[in-house]
């Protein structure tokens, strides 16, 4: 999987190895720098069935920091943040892969290593009865679920660490 080139802000302090459930793996550059969710705008995307990026909206194009060519085409996973757990991300695929609806807190990656949340709601595409690609609404998030959820993915991360 080739990932777009990250182009970390100044304040890029840390690299992180991220590995995916494909077996490829990316170095992320990461500052604690948040990118605050715009008022009034919502994120909208649609993979396939794979993860694919095949439409990025202008809301998802801003916020992210990548170009919409960089986007479409990719895996999803290129905004993953290493402070997410790889239970929160299969919690998603297997609930839309068994054709429902998911909701929850997700902490994104920008191109620049700064970061930003997000209220995701994730849906499956389904055509003649047959899901063919998932759609992605991201909302402001509340910064009190934040907190919690915060709290939550490292107790998450520190079990996932601990399993390996």
């Amino acid at each position: 999987m080739a990932f777009p080139p990250m182009q970390p802000a100044a304040d890029a302090q840390q690299t992180h190895t991220l590995h995916f459930h494909d077996g490829s793996s990316r170095t992320v550059q990461v500052s604690q720098r948040e990118i605050p969710y715009p008022d009034g705008r919502l994120i909208i995307s649609r993979t396939d069935l794979q993860g694919i990026i095949t439409h990025a909206n202008e809301a998802f194009v801003e916020l992210s920091g990548y170009t919409r060519e960089e986007l479409i085409g990719q895996p999803h996973c290129v905004l993953r943040h290493p402070d997410m757990p790889r239970a929160a991300f299969k919690d998603l695929w297997d609930t839309v892969a068994a054709g429902k609806k998911w909701h929850g807190y997700v902490k994104n990656l920008r191109k620049d290593g700064a970061h930003y949340w997000v209220y995701a709601t994730a849906v499956p595409n389904v055509r003649n009865g047959q899901i063919v690609g998932y759609t992605s609404v991201r909302r402001k998030p509340s910064r009190k679920k934040i907190a919690e959820m915060s709290a939550l993915y490292q107790q998450w991360l520190a079990a996932e660490g601990s399993a390996s």
